[in-house]
């Protein structure tokens, strides 16, 4: 794939491209394996973004929100994992201006500004701890509308879409498979039959139309693959922009982990997709049943 400005150093505002992490566990902030080699190459192979806007599947509520203040704080929400993890710090600035802007695009759609309630949670920082490290990128992130349908945050995604041409990289976290309920620790580098069926159906969907995600609703698996929609939303945002692009997805890495999570990335017009080392997988689980951690 060639893409303007990425493939010609002449090009002075390359569009910036987008991408979809199957973040996994939050101990992945912490592990070096072929996933998180894999953020940390998209990190270092897109421009330098002016900002990064998230929409992760843990800030999930009954509204539109996005984060509007300067310094946002580090969120660890989730539960036993160890000490280490807890400390994990992502002091990246806010970027109040990027929140404004994002509610401009957003209408007639609504989207408050949080100012003091939310920050950068662990779907965001536990990707972009590798993927850019040094935390000098401002993020925002955007909320998930529990009560809004799929059609919704496709469309407010496709809405977004003139971001990438005002340097912003947008970032969904979450991922294609998750059912924590059904997580087999025996299995830490594999997927059962269903998961397998749906994460490939939806990667065919994701690499030749995007917009056909939306009817990923209809497969035979939807059910275990996806029993609550928080992880799978965030997809819906790289979807609606790839179809306002007219281009299609191509996939980063992919694996699952534990029998019934996905971790397959996507990315759009970025050219250098790869699956990284084929060493290292899925992080250890902590001792606590995996529905209790807000993995």
């Amino acid at each position: 794939m060639s893409v303007p400005g990425l493939d010609d150093p002449t090009v002075d505002d390359p569009v910036m491209p987008a991408a979809f992490f199957g973040h996994g566990s939050p101990m992945n902030a912490l592990e070096h394996n072929r996933y998180t080699e894999a953020w940390r190459a998209f990190g270092q192979g897109v421009p330098r973004p002016r900002a990064i806007l998230v929409v992760s599947a843990h800030w999930y509520m009954n509204a539109s929100a996005v984060t509007a203040m300067a310094r946002p704080r580090t969120i660890h929400d989730f539960y036993g994992f160890p000490d280490e993890l807890f400390a994990v710090s992502y002091p990246a600035p806010g970027d109040p201006e990027l929140a404004g802007r994002v509610t401009e695009l957003a209408h007639p759609l609504w989207v408050g500004l949080d100012t003091d309630s939310w920050g950068i949670d662990h779907g965001t920082w536990s990707v972009l701890v590798h993927a850019f490290p040094e935390a000098d990128v401002p993020v925002v992130q955007l909320a998930i509308n529990a009560a809004k349908p799929f059609e919704y945050h496709f469309e407010l995604g496709a809405r977004l879409a003139p971001l990438r041409d005002e340097g912003v990289l947008i970032i969904g976290s979450g991922n294609v498979v998750h059912n924590l309920g059904l997580m087999d620790p025996r299995h830490p580098d594999s997927g059962t039959d269903w998961a397998h069926r749906f994460d490939e159906a939806v990667g065919t969907m994701m690499t030749s139309s995007p917009a056909t995600v939306i009817e990923a609703t209809r497969h035979p698996d939807f059910g275990l693959a996806v029993p609550t929609p928080d992880h799978f939303i965030p997809l819906m945002y790289l979807a609606g922009l790839a179809d306002a692009s007219g281009h299609a997805a191509t996939a980063l890495v992919d694996g699952f982990g534990y029998g019934s999570l996905s971790m397959t990335s996507y990315a759009l017009d970025f050219p250098c997709a790869t699956d990284g080392p084929e060493t290292g997988g899925a992080p250890s689980l902590p001792a606590v049943p995996p529905d209790s951690t807000n993995l």
